[in-house]
């Protein structure tokens, strides 16, 4: 029988290889449906309980051959603890994001293999982001107030609307990349800054880049995916939010860290036209006399525009096809460097 095109054919070993599941017990069959533990069990050897302690492996006589773990929230630290408990980790498949929470120094000295679901986390992120921005242009959550609060149906707040308005991307990464990707066929005018993205670049993906100061003056929407490094703490500023154009809406799904939140927080105090959708903040949650709370002009959700649901699935199914290409010697799409760890944050 000739399997159909777009069917991937992969070797399956011989041999299966020694595996474990480290992470977070209780979110694990977010991640890994019943479908994706029946493919894993297929083609590795899976050793004990679902865990995120190292010390719960210790006594496991079998800890010590392990090569692949299938990682993902709550994954312990790989420090060199980690390693006597595990000598022989070959790879680890990161059903998740950012991998700087686990990762140390002993990793890169262990030359071990690192992917990441980084970029089906993102997805989730960007589609989050694009619902956000239209909601935004038609200011969907002013309106909804009023509504309430008057209830009567009445046209009295400016509206941008999607032809024709400006995007702000704050950082040109692989999820605002998705962003831009996912608004080909609107009728937006698309800017960026980012000091690591060339022209050429840009020009490519039909994003104009400018400084930081021309982004929050002339965007209707600015949405901010810097990662969270030492030299991006603070980087947005009260004066940036202030040069803001009336009606204008800022939207965070990156990390509340960039952000100089009470000088943000003044702004918006000042200025009842601006709109904060802030799905993350410094310190998250707020604290509980936090004006983020209060403030009529600030959407506050609880971190939720990664994966969620089944889409936390995606990032499985992602490991799984990195799995795939590993076993059968084929080169990994999503292997972890050293630049990129970095940028994860």
């Amino acid at each position: 029988m000739i399997a159909p095109a777009c069917q991937r054919i992969y070797p399956v070993p011989m041999i299966k290889k020694p595996a474990i599941y480290l992470m977070n017990p209780a979110r694990f069959a977010d991640v890994f449906g019943a479908d994706e533990q029946i493919e894993l069990a297929r083609q590795l050897h899976i050793f004990g309980d679902v865990t995120n302690s190292v010390q719960h492996q210790i006594q496991n006589a079998y800890a010590k051959q392990i090569e692949v773990v299938l990682g993902s929230w709550g994954m312990p630290v790989m420090d060199a603890a980690f390693f006597e408990t595990f000598p022989n980790i070959r790879i680890v498949l990161y059903a998740a994001g950012a991998v700087n929470r686990f990762m140390t120094e002993e990793v890169w000295s262990r030359d071990v293999i690192v992917c990441t679901a980084n970029i089906a986390n993102g997805l989730s992120v960007a589609e989050y982001t694009v619902a956000q921005l239209f909601m935004c242009l038609k200011r969907v959550h002013q309106y909804a107030a009023q509504v309430k609060a008057q209830r009567q149906f009445a046209q009295t707040i400016p509206v941008a609307g999607s032809f024709g308005s400006i995007l702000g991307l704050v950082s040109l990464g692989a999820i605002g990349r998705m962003v831009v990707e996912r608004l080909r066929a609107s009728d937006l005018e698309i800017i960026a800054y980012d000091p690591f993205v060339s022209k050429d670049d840009a020009d490519q993906l039909g994003v104009r880049m400018c400084s930081l100061d021309e982004l929050f003056s002339i965007s209707d929407v600015v949405s901010c995916h810097t990662p969270w490094l030492p030299e991006t703490v603070g980087m947005l500023t009260g004066r940036h939010f202030s040069l803001m154009k009336p009606n204008a809406s800022f939207i965070n799904t990156a990390r509340g860290a960039v952000v100089r939140e009470l000088e943000l927080i003044t702004v918006l105090s000042q200025r009842p036209d601006l709109v904060a959708i802030l799905d993350v903040t410094w310190p998250e949650p707020p604290a509980n006399d936090s004006l983020l709370y209060t403030l009529p002009n600030v959407i506050l959700t609880p971190h939720i525009a990664g994966s969620m649901g089944a889409e936390c699935r995606r990032m499985s199914r992602i490991m799984i096809e990195e799995l795939n290409r590993y076993l059968s010697g084929q080169p990994l799409k999503h292997r972890v460097t050293r630049a990129y760890a970095r940028a994860l944050a």
